[in-house]
């Protein structure tokens, strides 16, 4: 982003004194003035087209206008004997990143390997194996259900993995054995197989995001109308805990929806027996959703809330919340055009 930007102000400063030289040498008589007028507007014009300031979290706009009634909690609130907040500070500049990134135009896609349908990803060089008793890199980021990230022109073992639902910029055609990207959900460049990439296209503006805070236990949904950001929702929300072998922290960082369930059936720790659902299921990456609550009966009815909500994490990873607030997210941030950030 940074190299982007010092470029842009190099192309800049060359067209700046390339339009100097040109004024002076076609109007040589032109009064030095005159000649200064003309500069200022060639300056103005070069200003409005080439040079992109970046935002920051001072200068997004970010209003309470709800949608969702509901449970809705305070910016700062009590709980036991502390008090949790929703860290807009922190969501603000996250903002920031979105309409940066949004700037320029370029084509977005996704890293997908859920439960490893494109393919179980080769062993990185470094790797280490957790207490799920599985293979991640040295960032923690597992083996299973990732995709391989390799250093530019090696094609022989990966460097690192790539959490499914991770967002990037495609750099080479997706026509490709391997795709050159660009990580906005993660650091650098890097080369992927194709079969793990899922274009969504050059179009998406990502109006809609979904912010879970697994420090203070909560969730809200912010969406942009015109230059604004709204919050549609301030609610309680459960995340996963750390609890080897089954229940697995919400990873954070920056994913896209991939795909909504009416009801996500899982199975009992352990078996492939079906134990329950979790209704309007929002997939933002591997098994972890948004969903509502648990009804720990597959034939069961839908239940609308539970005392847990806001508490502390327990979880398998999925972010639970009230019934009706899960289906409210599920109805309006649609898959592969929306985000989920997960914050600390």
């Amino acid at each position: 982003m940074k190299l982007h930007f010092y470029l842009i102000l190099f192309l800049y400063a060359g067209l700046l004194f390339s339009c100097k030289g040109d004024v002076a040498q076609n109007n040589p008589e032109t009064p030095v003035s005159e000649r200064d007028s003309v500069l200022l507007q060639e300056t103005q014009k070069t200003e409005e087209t080439i040079l992109i300031r970046l935002k920051t979290a001072e200068d997004i706009v970010l209003e309470k206008e709800l949608i969702y009634d509901k449970y809705t909690l305070e910016d700062t609130y009590p709980y036991k004997d502390t008090t949790r907040v929703f860290q807009w500070n922190k969501i603000k500049k996250q903002l920031a990143y979105i309409e940066n990134f949004l700037q320029e135009k370029t084509v977005y896609a996704i890293l997908q390997n859920y439960k490893n349908k494109n393919g179980e990803a080769p062993t990185v060089k470094k790797y280490i194996r957790n207490e799920y008793t599985r293979v991640s890199d040295t960032l923690g980021v597992e083996r299973y259900q990732s995709a391989p990230l390799y250093s530019l022109g090696e094609t022989d073992t990966p460097v690192l993995y790539g959490r499914d639902g991770w967002l990037v910029k495609l750099i080479s055609s997706d026509t490709l054995t391997m795709v050159r990207v660009e990580g906005i959900s993660f650091k650098g460049v890097w080369d992927v197989p194709k079969k793990y990439i899922k274009t969504i296209g050059d179009t998406i503006q990502f109006n809609l995001v979904v912010f879970v805070d697994v420090t203070n236990q909560n969730i809200t949904l912010v969406e942009k109308v015109g230059e604004k950001w709204y919050i549609r929702s301030m609610n309680p929300a459960t995340s996963g805990v750390h609890n080897p072998p089954y229940a697995q922290e919400t990873p954070i960082g920056m994913f896209v929806i991939q795909e909504n369930k009416l009801k996500m059936y899982y199975y009992k720790d352990g078996t492939t027996t079906v134990e329950g659902f979790a209704p309007y299921a929002s997939r933002f990456t591997n098994g972890g959703y948004i969903h509502g609550v648990p009804t720990n009966n597959p034939n069961g009815s839908i239940i609308e809330y539970s005392a847990t909500l806001g508490t502390i994490p327990r979880s398998h990873m999925c972010v639970r919340n009230a019934s009706s607030h899960a289906k409210f997210i599920y109805e309006r941030a649609q898959p592969l055009q929306s985000l989920v950030i997960v914050i600390n």
